[in-house]
């Protein structure tokens, strides 16, 4: 028989005709009241699988047959019925895209659980300053878009939207090119020591560098960003998510360098995965992040003279050289052994020199993340 039937009800009614009975007549044979029988026919009562395969010892017709026709019918009615909510697709975009677990554990928004819908939603616009979340930018269509100079996810977006709240808050003193390269000549003499770092934020403040500290999402891969709350606030957020010395100066001496060069006042720089290749100054970097870079390695330690070390002493590099050397041009061993490494390939060299620096920045900066949440006047 040619499957052209839509409901299972139709395909027993053709199936009664063809083989010349009524309606009471298979009531009887299947000992069903008739009642029942002319409902199945009407679609007004669903096939059970038990009736599928009655049907099927009475009829000769697989019983699947009348089982897929009434998942079809049951489909194709609940879709009549069902009431258009276009406000599911907007919450499975955002649920899906932003680490929304996360933004609670953290305080970024007021909501119990990842149950509590309400209460995230409206934390949510509160968080990216809307007014309904069909505004929030990371949905496709939304008209309000972040500039920024790459290409970032909607996990990488919330943490800017995070230093950019935190860096609102914050008071400074008008910033200057004269004030950035004051805090960098202040900056130099604190490369000798980890403990020394804690004078950083204090010196980044007094130039008028609101200077934040904002533990990294999941899978974020951020080092820093460089932005612009107007004309005379630059702001610079870290991760810290490497906790090294090297790593630590080199992504904050980066990010000055954009103040410096006015990068990042009209879209935004984030620097993600700020290590190895992506530190270089080759053709296949852009060329504000090439500038960077280079301010950076100059900065971590005078490349002629890690040019002539390297010269001098490869490929056997001992723990004495390193010292000496790093004394001699006033830097802690950490940064030479960062270059070296970067350098030679070889990454398993004096490992225990990279030592951590969180512990002491995060006392006297901005911090929020590792159990810290900054106040926020939403």
């Amino acid at each position: 028989m040619e499957n052209n039937y839509k409901t299972p009800g139709q395909r027993l009614s053709a199936l009664l005709e063809q083989k010349g009975w009524t309606k009471r007549v298979l009531a009887v044979v299947l000992n069903m009241n008739e009642p029942t029988v002319n409902k199945l026919a009407a679609d007004k009562q669903r096939f059970t699988a038990e009736i599928a395969i009655s049907l099927e010892e009475v009829l000769g017709e697989p019983a699947d047959s009348f089982l897929e026709l009434q998942k079809s019918f049951d489909l194709a009615m609940a879709r009549i019925k069902a009431i258009p909510n276009p406000g599911q697709a907007v919450r499975a975009h955002l649920f899906s895209k932003l680490p929304i677990s996360e933004m609670i554990k953290r305080g970024w928004l007021d909501a119990e659980n990842i149950k509590d819908i309400k209460n995230i939603e409206i934390g949510l616009c509160s968080f990216f300053g809307v007014n309904q979340v069909e505004e929030i930018e990371i949905l496709p269509y939304a008209a309000k878009k972040t500039e920024v100079a790459l290409d970032t996810t909607p996990i990488q977006l919330a943490w800017l939207y995070r230093v950019k709240q935190i860096a609102d808050e914050m008071i400074a003193p008008r910033c200057s090119a004269q004030s950035v390269k004051a805090a960098i000549e202040k900056l130099k003499p604190l490369r000798i020591s980890a403990e020394a770092t804690r004078k950083v934020p204090r010196i980044l403040a007094e130039s008028g560098i609101r200077f934040i500290v904002v533990e990294s999402l999941p899978s974020a891969k951020i080092d820093g960003v460089c932005m612009w709350l107007d004309e005379f606030s630059p702001v610079i957020g870290m991760t810290l998510r490497f906790d090294r010395i090297d790593n630590f100066w080199f992504v904050l001496r980066h990010e000055l360098e954009h103040i410096l060069c006015e990068h990042g006042k009209t879209k935004i720089c984030i620097d993600t995965e700020l290590v190895e290749e992506n530190t270089g100054t080759g053709g296949n970097i852009p060329e504000e992040e090439r500038v960077a870079n280079l301010a950076a390695t100059e900065f971590i330690a005078p490349q002629k003279k890690i040019d002539a070390f390297i010269a001098r002493k490869a490929p056997a590099f001992s723990e004495r050289d390193l010292i000496g050397f790093s004394k001699t041009i006033g830097v802690h061993p950490g940064l030479i052994v960062g270059q070296l490494q970067y350098r030679t390939n070889r990454y398993n060299i004096f490992r225990k020199h990279l030592e951590k620096i969180r512990s002491h920045v995060c006392p006297s900066a901005v911090v929020d993340g590792w159990g810290n949440i900054a106040p926020i006047d939403y």
